[in-house]
């Protein structure tokens, strides 16, 4: 007796369509914001991670050629379920993303600068400050909002001040661009020491430090790179790491722009998206535009077990 089968084209053909209904209803689901937890296992889903990416506005999208979200996250071990502490989040350009990617299991907590720190700036006014001091029941409200019904939980506090109840409680750190001021202004309150502190008291054992900032070449002059000018020297962040107890792992260059070659008198935040002086000269502003936004060390760290 002839056995009946399919023909291997046929086969085939048929397995790549299960892919693609497969692949089709993953898509579906999670523009179904809330229907269905997608997250039951806080297991790293970087296809997921993708979709969302590919969801958020066109503002957000234009800095992905300079900000790499997806080839960040999933080089700092970022998986739904987490307790993931995102230092100065500020108007919450990675706070949207991971939210959404956190999934209702996971928990973002922004950590914001010293109400001590602000006034050294020198540029912030009365009202303004007033409104930093809110920090911690602000960030919350507004982030409620960011992550849709399939959000986890959201919490803050202040560098300096680590609640005793978050104390060993989360997976992840995420220093992205916001070492610079803390180490510029060490000096006048320990504010960088403060918050490694905080970071390596609020991370499980194991725990991972992941680090994006502005990097200075080597053979730049320490008064430049000391944080005023927005940039560091990559020794500079390895070492206080170091010292603050944590395990160097690996570093990545996906954060990298070589077009970035600042002199002694630039500041990072020349560049985009802040174009800071160049603002009322066209093409001054069209040279920093080609440039892109700044050369960045990508880093990660991590608290001993």
């Amino acid at each position: 007796m002839t056995e009946n089968r399919l023909p291997e084209t046929a086969v085939l053909a048929l397995h790549e369509e299960i892919v693609m209904y497969k692949t089709l209803f993953t898509t579906l689901a999670l523009l179904l914001l809330g229907t269905t937890s997608l997250f039951a296992q806080p297991e790293a889903d970087f296809g997921r991670l993708s979709v969302i990416l590919s969801l958020q506005p066109d503002e957000v999208k234009a800095r992905y050629p300079y900000r790499h979200p997806q080839e960040t996250l999933e080089f700092f071990e970022i998986t739904p379920g987490m307790t993931v502490v995102e230092a100065l989040p500020g108007q919450g350009w990675y706070s949207k993303i991971l939210l959404s990617y956190l999934g209702p299991e996971g928990t973002l907590i922004g950590a914001d600068y010293s109400d001590d720190m602000y006034p050294l700036f020198g540029f912030f006014n009365e009202e303004q400050l007033a409104k930093r001091a809110q920090f911690v029941t602000d960030f919350p409200a507004d982030a409620a909002e960011w992550g849709g019904a399939d959000a986890g939980t959201v919490e803050a506090f202040k560098l300096g001040a680590l609640p005793e109840e978050m104390i060993g409680q989360a997976d992840a750190v995420l220093f992205i661009r916001a070492l610079h001021n803390l180490a510029r202004f060490e000096d006048q309150g320990g504010f960088l020491t403060a918050a490694l502190q905080n970071a390596y008291d609020v991370l499980k054992p194991g725990g991972i430090v992941g680090v994006v900032q502005h990097e200075a070449r080597e053979d730049m002059p320490d008064e430049f790179a000391d944080g005023s000018h927005g940039y560091l020297e990559k020794i500079f962040v390895i070492d206080v790491m170091r010292d603050a107890g944590f395990e160097y792992v690996a570093e990545s260059d996906i954060n990298q722009n070589d077009k970035d070659q600042p002199g002694e008198t630039d500041i990072v935040w020349r560049l985009p998206p802040t174009l800071l002086t160049s603002r009322d000269n066209p093409e001054l502003k069209a040279e920093m535009e080609a440039i892109g936004e700044s050369n960045r060390m990508t880093l990660l760290f991590r608290k001993p077990e």
